[in-house]
């Protein structure tokens, strides 16, 4: 049978009908499957946080937080002491910790990052102090040093304030008492929290005493007192008074799991500037964690441009606006 003009032209009219609709078809398939990879896995949508309870660790776990909420993510932070958070890590059962200063808690990065359990992804901080000080008049009247200390062992009741029970830093002054290094085997070192040692501070200076403490920057306690770091100890706390970087720790295989927040970490990084005025909030101004970053990011949100590059929200949409409007920018 010889088809007609008109017969051909509708054969060929309801092919290409055809051919089009498959082609929409197969388009809207592949949409809803890019859509579907690019959307956060249910597994990686609440973000697990250790916070060792120092106020610079509120301060990075609360900016970081606040950004992830921005992105969709629920976010859950748990206080641990620094050997139990390693170990949490270790376990999976926590996923960030942003506070691994070193070179203070290298036997932990020895057991646990050597034993393939948990991961470094970066340096966050870089310019930290972290070792003993005094207050300045004490520096003035001569002690400027560990081997200082000492000659003064009436005046500071042979008493080293140190942080909360278990941390490295404390272990670390009762290795050195313990060696009797600078003659100090008869000093006791005194375990407080952070917010222990800064409320004996402020009573010891209020009446012109001598206290020898762990300082550390960042810290609003660099603006509060007049106070001066100690040379000398680089034995335990490394060169430039303890000068301290400080590290991005994950659990293992984490930033492969959850890409999208591996990539937020990637990218995070803070500066001292920056967690002293978050802290100076939550220390001077009464003001909870949460709250102190988000007046920090609304004042500053720039310096969120750089962390949310290639970051997108759990539905796979582009994270800045959506930050941007979290935070009512």
């Amino acid at each position: 049978m010889i088809k007609t003009g008109k017969s051909l032209a509708l054969t060929a009219l309801t092919a290409l009908t055809a051919l089009t609709a498959l082609t929409a078809l197969t388009a809207l398939m592949l949409t809803g499957a890019a859509s579907a990879m690019a959307e956060v896995p249910a597994s990686c949508q609440t973000v697990r946080f250790t916070d060792p309870g120092w106020t610079d660790i509120n301060s990075t776990n609360a900016l970081t937080a606040e950004v992830l909420q921005g992105l969709g993510y629920k976010t859950k932070i748990t206080t641990l002491a620094v050997p139990i958070g390693f170990e949490a890590l270790n376990n999976g059962e926590i996923d960030i910790f942003l506070g691994n200063w070193m070179p203070a808690q290298q036997k932990f990065i020895d057991k646990y990052v050597t034993e393939g359990n948990v991961e470094q992804v970066r340096t966050n901080l870089e310019g930290a102090k972290f070792t003993l000080a005094v207050p300045e008049y004490a520096y003035n009247a001569g002690v400027k040093d560990f081997a200082d200390l000492a000659k003064f062992a009436d005046e500071f009741d042979s008493n080293i304030y140190g942080i909360e029970p278990g941390a490295p830093a404390n272990q670390l002054l009762q290795n050195m008492v313990d060696s009797n290094d600078f003659g100090l085997g008869d000093w006791t070192v005194v375990e407080s929290g952070e917010q222990g040692v800064v409320a004996q501070v402020k009573r010891m200076v209020r009446r012109d005493k001598y206290i020898v403490f762990l300082g550390w920057e960042p810290h609003p306690m660099n603006t509060t007192f007049k106070m001066k770091y100690l040379s000398g100890g680089d034995k335990y706390f490394g060169p430039n008074y303890g000068g301290a970087t400080i590290h991005t720790l994950t659990r293992d295989g984490y930033s492969n799991q959850c890409k999208n927040v591996g990539k937020l970490l990637d990218n995070l990084e803070f500066s001292l500037t920056m967690e002293n005025t978050v802290m100076g909030y939550i220390m001077d101004d009464g003001m909870k964690p949460a709250d102190a970053a988000r007046k920090y990011l609304q004042a500053n949100p720039q310096v969120m441009d750089a962390w949310l590059e290639g970051v997108t929200t759990v539905k796979g949409k582009e994270g800045k606006g959506a930050v941007y409007q979290y935070l009512e920018l």
